[in-house]
C-alpha cells in the first residue's frame, strides 16, 4: 500500500475534530463522526456523486457560497458545518426540499413507499413543515409500466437519477435514461421499449421516493403490517443475500440485503420477482401415489411413508439417487444417511463435479472488481449462469481492467467444449496472455464452461502461471446449480463406504425440481422398476413417477447452502410451508430403517459440522456469513488426460452449443410477470454462416438434427464463431451435437 493511500487528514465537522485517509468523501466523514448529511441521489455503489438533489448543502468556511457535501473530499484543516450548526446550511436545505415538493404528490397515504420514503423523512427533519405554493400541482399519466415488473410513476419523481445511473454506470444495459431538459425532464426506457435488464428490479430499491415499485408488491403492504425476514435467495451459485417481505403467511417482495463481499447490494430479476410460484396451480401440497389405470391418486402421510419403505425395501440396494443442487446441506446429508448409511445405496447422480482444488485460490467475489486482468473461460455467458459475477466483471473493466472471455462468443473465440484446451495451452507458458496472466499483480480466472473436471483445469492452470504466490489473485468456477458444491460434500460426508455401481435401477429416487425437469434424469426413470420424485409441481413427475412427495421452496427452507467461493450461508425459513419440511419426513422414514436422524436442521447441521465445516456451530453461520480462508493444497499438476476438441467444418452442419438461460426452469415457468425475460425461440448463428445461407436477423428458419426438426427465429450473433449455431436449452430439447438450419 503506497503511503497516499495512508495519509490522513484532519478536518472539523460540527466542532468535532475528525482524522480519515485523505481522498474520502465528505459524507462518509461526517458518519465516521456521528454526524448526519442528508442525500437523495448520492449513493456509492452508483460511482462519483453527482450533486443532482442539492440535499447535502453544508457551509464550508472560506468558500461564499454552500457546497454540495457529497461532491467533496475531505481536505486537511477544513472546517464544515452542516444543517444542525448552520443556519444558512438548514435554510439551503429547507429550500431544497421546498423546491422538490412543489408539484410531488401529496399521497403518502396511499403510496407503497410510505414509512419506508426517504423524502417523507427528511421532509419531517429538514423539511418547512408547511407549503407557500397555493397553484395546482403539475399531473402526469400513472402509473407507467415500463415493463411487466416495475411500474413508473413520474409525478413522484424528484430527478435525483439514481435508477439512469444503475442503468449506465452499473449494469451498463443504457436501457432506462433521462430525456428532454430544466423541467421537463423524464425519466423513461430507451426508444420506449421495455425495461429487459436483468438487474431491472434494482432500480425499485434505488428509487429515493415512490416514483419506481415493484408492480407485483404495489397495494400489497405497509411497514406496519409487513415482516421481513434475512435469508439467501437459491437460484443461481452467487447467494445473494436477500430480505423477504412477509404479511400475513405469504410472500410479498424480495428485497437486496448488502453483503459487500458478495453481491454489494444488487440482486437480478429472477431471485427478486420469482417467489410467486409458492402458490402456483399445480403446487403439490399432498402425496401422490400411482393408481392403476386411474393416474395418480391423493394419499396420507402415513401410507405415503408406507409405500416409501416398501419402494426402498422392495429394491433391495438397488438404489440410484438424483440430487437436483437446490436442496440444502441438512437436506442432502439427511437423504445420504438414510439411503447411504442405511440401505448401502452410494450410488448418485450429482449435480455436478466441483473439484476442491480451486480453494488453494479461494478470494471472495468483491475482489473481481480489484483485479486488473479478468479471463473468463467457457461458452456459458456468465451473466446467464452466475448475473452479479458479471456485474463484479463490468465494475473490474470499469476500474480499467483488461477483460478477456474465451470461447465460442469470447472475445478470443475457440470451440465450443474446448475450454481444457485453452488451459493447457495458456499453462505451457508460449502465449501472449500466459505471459500477462504471469505479469499481472491481481489476476483472476474464471471457468464458465460445461461441467467435469472445469475447476480442477483452471486450478491447474492458475498453479503454473503463479497464482500461488499472489495474495490478490483468484480462482472462481461457477457451477450449474445453487448448492451443488453443498450437496456434494454433504452427500459423501454421509458415509465412508463406497459401494458398487447399480446396473440395474430397481428404485429411482429423484430429488428436487431441476433434477426432476432433467432429461438424463427422465432416460434413468425409464430403465428403474420404480421412482419417487420429491418434487414442488405436478407437471414435472406426475406422468412418470410412482410415489410424489411434496417438496418445499428455498424460501420455506430452514438450513445452509454453500455459494461458488465456498461460502457458507445461512437460509432462513420466510413463510410457513404448505407441507411438511423434508427434514421431518425423512426423519420419520429413517425410524423405520434403524437409522437415526434429526427433524431440526441446527441439529443435523451440527452432526455435518463434525464432519467437515471444523465443528462450526449453526448459530455461528450468521447473517453476513464469513468466507473460509484458502486450503494448504498441495501443489496442483497439469491435468493432461483430457482429449483434445476435434472440430470439423462443412458447409451445411453446424456445432450445436446450448446453453441455460438465467430466466429458465420450474420457478420461472410459474412466474408469468418474467415471460418476457425468458429466452426467445431463436437460433443465433455468425455472421459468415448466415451470409452463406442467405439468413438475416429475424429470418424464419429450420434447424434439422438426426430426424428431429423445429423453426426458430435467426439472429445474427457477430461475435459467435462460426461453424456454431447456438439455441437456449428449451428451444434445442430434440436436436442433436450437430444441426442442419436452411431458410424457412
Amino acid at each position: 500500500m503506497t503511503a497516499v493511500e495512508t495519509e490522513l487528514v484532519t478536518l472539523t465537522i460540527d466542532g468535532a475534530e475528525v482524522q480519515v485517509p485523505k481522498g474520502t468523501g465528505l459524507v462518509e466523514t461526517a458518519m465516521a463522526a456521528g454526524i448526519e448529511i442528508p442525500v437523495f441521489c448520492y449513493e456509492p455503489r452508483l460511482g462519483p456523486a453527482v450533486g443532482a438533489c442539492r440535499m447535502c448543502l453544508v457551509e464550508v468556511e472560506g468558500m461564499p457560497k454552500l457546497q454540495a457535501g457529497c461532491t467533496m473530499t475531505a481536505q486537511d484543516g477544513m472546517v464544515v458545518k452542516t444543517a444542525a450548526t448552520s443556519g444558512k446550511a438548514a435554510d439551503g436545505q429547507n429550500g431544497t426540499l421546498e423546491f422538490i415538493l412543489v408539484n410531488h404528490p401529496l399521497d403518502c397515504p396511499v403510496c407503497d413507499k410510505g414509512g419506508e420514503c426517504p423524502l417523507q423523512d427528511l421532509t419531517f427533519r429538514y423539511g418547512p413543515g408547511s407549503t407557500r405554493m397555493t397553484f395546482p400541482k403539475r399531473t402526469l399519466e400513472k402509473p407507467i409500466p415500463i415493463s411487466p415488473t416495475i411500474s413508473l410513476d413520474r409525478e413522484r419523481c424528484i430527478l435525483c437519477y439514481r435508477c439512469t445511473r444503475f442503468s449506465s454506470d452499473v449494469s451498463e444495459d443504457g436501457e432506462l435514461v433521462a430525456v428532454n431538459r430544466g423541467a421537463q425532464s423524464l425519466i423513461t426506457t430507451f426508444d420506449d421499449e421495455p425495461y429487459r435488464s436483468p438487474f431491472s428490479g434494482n432500480v425499485t430499491e434505488l428509487c429515493p421516493v415512490g416514483a419506481l415499485l415493484p408492480t407485483s408488491y404495489r397495494f400489497q403492504g405497509r411497514p406496519w403490517e409487513i415482516q421481513n425476514v434475512p435469508t439467501v435467495c437459491s437460484h443461481c451459485p452467487v447467494g445473494c443475500n436477500t430480505t423477504v417481505t412477509t404479511r400475513e403467511g405469504r410472500v410479498k417482495r424480495v428485497l437486496s440485503r448488502n453483503h459487500p463481499e458478495v453481491d454489494e447490494g444488487w440482486i437480478c430479476d429472477k431471485g427478486r420477482f420469482a417467489f410467486t410460484h409458492l402458490s402456483a396451480d399445480d403446487r403439490i401440497v399432498e402425496p401422490l401415489r400411482r393408481v392403476r389405470r386411474r393416474g395418480m391418486g391423493t394419499i396420507s402421510w402415513d401410507d405415503a411413508l408406507d409405500e416409501a419403505e416398501r419402494l426402498l425395501r422392495a429394491a433391495e440396494g438397488s438404489v440410484v439417487t438424483a440430487l437436483s443442487g437446490t436442496e440444502t446441506v441438512e437436506v442432502a446429508f439427511a437423504l445420504g444417511k438414510l439411503l447411504r448409511g442405511g440401505l448401502g445405496a452410494h450410488t448418485a447422480v450429482l449435480p455436478e463435479e466441483i473439484d476442491a482444488s480451486i480453494d488453494a485460490f479461494r478470494l471472495p467475489l468483491s475482489s473481481i472488481r480489484e483485479a486488473d486482468l479478468v479471463v473468463v473461460i467457457g461458452d456459458d455467458p456468465v451473466i446467464e449462469r452466475a448475473p452479479i459475477v458479471d456485474l463484479w466483471i463490468k465494475a473490474a473493466a470499469r476500474n480499467g481492467a483488461e477483460v478477456v472471455t474465451i470461447g465460442a462468443t469470447g472475445t478470443v473465440q475457440r470451440a465450443p467444449g474446448s475450454g481444457a484446451d485453452v488451459c493447457r495451452e495458456l499453462a505451457q507458458g508460449d502465449d501472449e496472455l500466459c505471459n500477462r496472466l504471469q505479469a499481472a499483480e491481481r489476476p483472476v480466472l474464471v471457468w464458465s464452461g460445461a461441467h467435469g473436471q472445469g475447476g480442477r483445469h483452471v486450478a491447474a492452470l492458475a498453479e503454473q502461471v503463479g497464482f500461488r504466490d499472489k495474495p490478490g489473485s483468484g480462482v472462481f468456477y461457477l457451477p450449474a446449480t445453487p448448492n451443488g458444491r453443498g450437496v456434494a460434500d454433504a452427500w459423501a460426508a454421509a458415509s465412508d463406504d463406497e459401494g458398487a455401481e447399480v446396473e440395474h435401477i430397481g428404485l429411482l429416487v429423484v430429488s428436487g425440481d431441476e433434477a426432476a425437469a432433467d432429461p438424463n434424469v427422465r432416460a434413468l426413470a425409464e430403465r428403474a422398476d420404480a421412482v419417487i420424485a420429491i418434487t414442488m409441481f405436478q407437471g414435472l413427475a406426475v406422468g412418470w413417477a410412482d410415489l410424489v412427495l411434496p417438496a418445499t421452496a428455498w424460501l420455506e427452507r430452514d438450513g445452509t447452502t454453500v455459494n461458488l467461493e465456498g461460502r457458507l450461508q445461512r437460509q432462513r425459513r420466510t413463510v410457513i410451508p404448505p407441507c411438511p419440511d423434508e427434514l421431518a419426513w425423512i426423519a420419520r422414514l429413517g425410524e423405520r430403517f434403524g437409522v437415526a436422524l434429526s427433524p431440526y436442521p441446527s441439529l443435523v447441521f451440527d452432526e455435518l459440522s463434525a464432519l467437515i465445516y471444523d465443528g462450526l456451530p449453526f448459530g455461528g453461520v450468521g447473517e453476513r456469513a464469513p468466507l473460509r480462508v484458502r486450503t494448504e493444497a498441495p501443489p496442483i499438476a497439469p491435468v493432461t488426460d483430457a482429449p483434445a476438441v476435434a472440430r470439423t467444418r462443412d458447409r451445411h452442419n453446424l456445432t450445436l452449443v446450448r446453453y441455460r438461460s438465467l430466466f429458465s426452469g420450474p420457478a420461472v415457468e410459474r412466474t408469468p410477470e418474467l415471460a418476457f425475460q425468458r429466452p426467445p425461440a431463436e437460433v443465433e448463428l455468425s455472421r459468415d454462416d448466415a451470409e452463406r445461407r442467405g439468413i438475416a436477423t429475424g429470418d424464419d428458419v429450420a434447424v434439422k438434427s438426426d430426424g428431429a426438426a423445429t423453426t426458430l427465429r435467426a439472429r445474427v450473433n457477430r461475435r459467435l464463431l462460426p461453424g456454431v449455431a447456438r439455441i437456449a436449452e428449451e428451444h434445442a430439447a430434440d436436436l442433436h451435437a450437430t444441426v442442419e438450419v436452411t431458410k424457412a
